[in-house]
């Protein structure tokens, strides 16, 4: 099976050469944990291995994230201007969305708040490589049986346009929905602040809970965040 790289070499040799082609890979955690700068690895790499990339930002203002990612030493703007890497606006209009609706005095969701499944028009035609950032926020009206078909649907047409995807989705969303998006990817890594029971601070922790076809380390790997991203420690 073809692999593209993470972005951080460690993890690609741990995982058999990084996240399969064209399968959709999960990414969950608290806040503050590294999960949004995980997925920020991989679109980076990507750009660089000249792949045609896009990014759904739900959550944050795209220029904060790439501003993060600078300070990180992933220089997205510069694909972003090259247009190699194509950003979807979607917090922006969620935002002035709630912002129209709380003026009208109006109660009801639309569907840009638990479209899911409209997602898949907003993902460019050519794109091989997609992260999204968080589909958490479109589950707060949804049930999990309504969140378990629409995110099927969304991985399935992004498997048939034989798009990578990384899938970035909260904690709190991810236990809210009953833990089912795991059955749904391909992979699912988990990030995690831990005390460690030896010096008792706090530390960082990824937790690979599954990959299909591929062999896998069975205890969490430690890792900091640096100004150059993500770096794996040497595990105890």
């Amino acid at each position: 099976m073809e692999r593209l790289n993470t972005g951080i070499a460690d993890l690609d040799g741990m995982i058999g050469g990084g996240f399969p082609h064209s399968r959709t890979m999960m990414l969950t955690g608290t806040t503050g944990s590294g999960k949004t700068i995980l997925g920020l690895h991989f679109l980076h790499q990507s750009c660089v291995d000249g792949k045609k990339c896009a990014m759904i930002a739900t959550e944050e203002n795209p220029e904060d994230l790439m501003e993060q990612a600078a300070s990180l030493g992933m220089p997205l703007s510069k694909y972003h201007k090259q247009e190699s890497l194509i950003i979807d606006r979607v917090y922006d209009e969620r935002t002035e969305y709630m912002k129209d609706i709380l003026d009208f005095g109006v109660s009801e969701i639309d569907e840009l708040q638990s479209n899911i499944v409209g997602l898949l028009d907003r993902i460019p035609k050519k794109a091989e490589v997609v992260l999204i950032d968080n589909i958490g926020v479109f589950t707060l009206n949804m049930s999990p049986n309504e969140f378990r078909a629409q995110f099927d649907t969304l991985i399935h047409g992004m498997a048939k346009r034989n798009v990578t995807a990384v899938v970035v989705m909260d904690s709190a969303s991810d236990e809210r929905m009953g833990g089912i998006a795991a059955y749904s990817v391909y992979g699912v890594m988990k990030t995690q602040m831990k005390e460690n029971p030896y010096t008792g601070s706090r530390e960082r922790v990824l937790d690979i809970l599954k990959i299909r076809n591929t062999k896998i380390p069975n205890d969490p790997l430690r890792f900091e965040i640096t100004s150059n991203g993500i770096v794996i420690l040497k595990q105890q």
